[in-house]
């Protein structure tokens, strides 16, 4: 453990195994590790810059709407976490099964997807305040067969 700009103690280990338990669909303890400020800053396929998914609730919304395309979707860390002072970064894998109803989409139900990610996140009072992140979304893309 760590201590941040608030001089608390900070477990990293606990705040990855949580943000992972969100993304793999586990949204119980959203409110244990996000801060109810939270702000994402993301390039988002609508071409928003992430100020729509507020707070805890916003992120659960919006995984959950990523995760309905996908009858199998799994996230885990590739490398880190790096932690520098009040900020954790991670570099992420998430493999899965495409299954069905993603806009554009014309691969087949079935289609094995991969794609990878570098997620920075902002750590105050021991939860999530601020999330970068950085994704190589046109391999998901191309795998879904969705023209640009």
């Amino acid at each position: 453990m760590e201590q941040n700009s608030t001089t608390q103690a900070v477990d990293y280990q606990q705040l990855v195994a949580g943000w992972l338990a969100l993304w793999n669909g586990d949204y119980a303890a959203v409110g244990d590790i996000v801060a109810p400020e939270f702000a994402v800053h993301a390039s988002m396929l609508d071409g928003g810059d992430g100020s729509a998914v507020p707070g805890p609730g916003g992120l659960v919304e919006w995984i959950a709407q990523i995760r309905a395309a996908f009858t199998e979707l799994v996230f885990t860390v590739q490398v880190g976490p790096v932690i520098d002072r009040d900020q954790l970064a991670l570099r992420w894998i998430a493999v899965g099964t495409y299954g069905g109803g993603f806009p554009g989409a014309t691969a087949p139900v079935g289609t094995a997807i991969r794609f990878t990610g570098i997620d920075i996140l902002r750590i105050e009072r021991n939860l999530i305040v601020e999330y970068w992140v950085n994704s190589d979304t046109h391999v998901l893309l191309g795998s879904l067969g969705v023209q640009l």
